[in-house]
């Protein structure tokens, strides 16, 4: 997986280009490089907010079995995956159609697309999180990352999912049972 922390200029240039004024962020972002930045989501990319630890496993999917993935941000305890514009209005009805939200083996993801806005973290930034708990995972480094689209999340969190259960042929042992040491036996 990219270890990117720090936002590239062509990054930078991308992240702001989502914004009404993209200049105006970069200028900020030329004055304040260690700030976050509020964007709206939908035109230049969407963003799939899921819980920190799902969410490292979907990451961990993409990485490991898939085809990577675009921006990734820890942002207060969640994972923020940036994907593809109309990702956040696809992606609920293929997993509503797959039927994880019945079985409860996907947490709800919130899904960010237009008329939402995110904070996205500070353009530099090193292992520990910011004070507001933000940082990049994998930081934009180009002016056209590959974003994935629902297809590929969806198939991340389904992955994600079966990864966390553990299904055993084994009935659960008796907690009270007595169990003796018969490795010694004479």
């Amino acid at each position: 997986m990219s270890n990117t922390q720090n936002v590239t200029t062509d990054g930078a240039a991308w992240l702001s280009s989502a914004g009404t004024y993209p200049r105006s962020t970069l200028a900020f972002w030329c004055e304040r490089p260690d700030a976050p930045v509020v964007l709206p989501c939908g035109t230049a990319f969407d963003v799939v907010n899921a819980p920190a630890l799902f969410g490292r496993r979907m990451l961990d999917r993409l990485w490991e079995e898939g085809p990577g993935s675009g921006p990734v941000a820890v942002f207060r305890g969640r994972m923020l995956l940036f994907a593809a514009a109309g990702t956040a209005q696809r992606l609920p009805s293929l997993l509503t159609w797959e039927e994880w939200g019945r079985t409860g083996g996907v947490p709800p993801l919130l899904c960010h697309g237009t008329g939402d806005a995110v904070t996205v973290p500070a353009l530099t930034g090193d292992d520990s999180p910011a004070p507001g708990g933000s940082r990049w995972l994998v930081a934009p480094d180009t002016r056209h990352p590959w974003l994935p689209g629902p297809e590929i999340l969806l198939w991340a969190a389904v992955r994600a999912a079966r990864a966390g259960v553990r299904i055993s042929i084994f009935p659960p042992a008796d907690q009270d049972a007595k169990v003796y040491d018969v490795s010694r036996r004479r």
